[in-house]
């Protein structure tokens, strides 16, 4: 027998109180925002912009994070029962046996959360008259970063993972079942930290970023072309997408690849347009 990976790491590091624990799932998506963030920081002083606004910017993105990932989760995995139980749709509290207890935000779809992150920055954009292609272009940088940390909380919390394979890499999570997987959770982190290397060799070595809207474009295509293909070895999150040919992770991220092309395609227009 293969010599599979046992995984069987328990997700709460310690219990704050007896019904508030601590998890490895929310210090490293903390974590990833925070390094996203500092690195967006460096950037902007770099060029020698102004950071005063940039405090604004990281609350924006935090909460429109949290509520987009929800949001999403509720409205395109379990729509039929958040719109009974309305409530815990914004509320890390679960009715068990007659009693709320604390579960945190336990169901989070990155597409929401990416959805929800575009949003804050375009109000973001519009409050304080920054131009919003300048602003998604630097963040695009640094937020595979963010997605690689959150991959990781992933990990730790022995979710999100794959289909079985019979690869001496598969991890069996013990808290689930016994059959060895594929860590789908170390692929796309793999993948999201091979893109921001990917970007930032651009940024540093090309002019790239002059061209407002390319290196979102750029983002928004690698990162989603690969979690369009990861998804063929993650495990479907819910049971109406055994029915689809294409699950949902991988139908919401076909806009997000045709958004990046069509951004690809109006800055060589215009750069063409220009130089005619």
């Amino acid at each position: 027998m293969p010599p599979f990976i046992n995984w069987n790491i328990d997700p709460v590091i310690f219990m704050l109180t007896p019904t508030f624990p601590i998890k490895y799932y929310g210090i490293l998506f903390a974590l990833g925002i925070t390094i996203a963030f500092l690195i967006v920081k460096k950037i902007y002083q770099y060029e020698g912009k102004s950071i005063e606004e940039l405090d604004s910017l990281l609350i924006y993105i935090v909460l429109s994070t949290v509520l987009g990932a929800r949001l999403g989760h509720c409205l395109f995995y379990e729509p039929e029962y958040f719109l009974n139980h309305p409530l815990e749709i914004i509320l890390p509290f679960k009715k068990i046996d007659g009693a709320y207890h604390y579960i945190g935000f336990q169901g989070l779809a990155s597409h929401g959360g990416t959805i929800g992150v575009l949003l804050s920055i375009i109000l973001y954009c519009f409050k304080f008259k920054t131009p919003l292609l300048q602003v998604l272009d630097r963040v695009a940088i640094a937020a595979p970063i963010a997605g690689a940390f959150i991959r990781l909380g992933n990990l730790m919390n022995s979710e999100i993972y794959g289909v079985p394979t019979d690869g001496t890499w598969g991890f069996i999570f013990l808290q689930d079942d016994t059959i060895p997987r594929h860590p789908t959770q170390l692929y796309e982190a793999l993948a999201y930290l091979c893109i921001f290397l990917f970007l930032w060799i651009i940024y540093q070595k090309t002019e790239l970023l002059r061209n407002s809207g390319v290196m979102f474009g750029v983002f928004l295509i690698l990162v989603f072309t690969a979690r369009f293909f990861i998804e063929f070895f993650k495990e479907n999150q819910v049971s109406f997408e055994n029915q689809m040919s294409l699950n949902m992770g991988q139908l919401l991220s076909l806009p997000f690849v045709i958004l990046g092309l069509g951004l690809l395609v109006w800055r060589f227009l215009k750069s063409k347009k220009l130089s005619l």
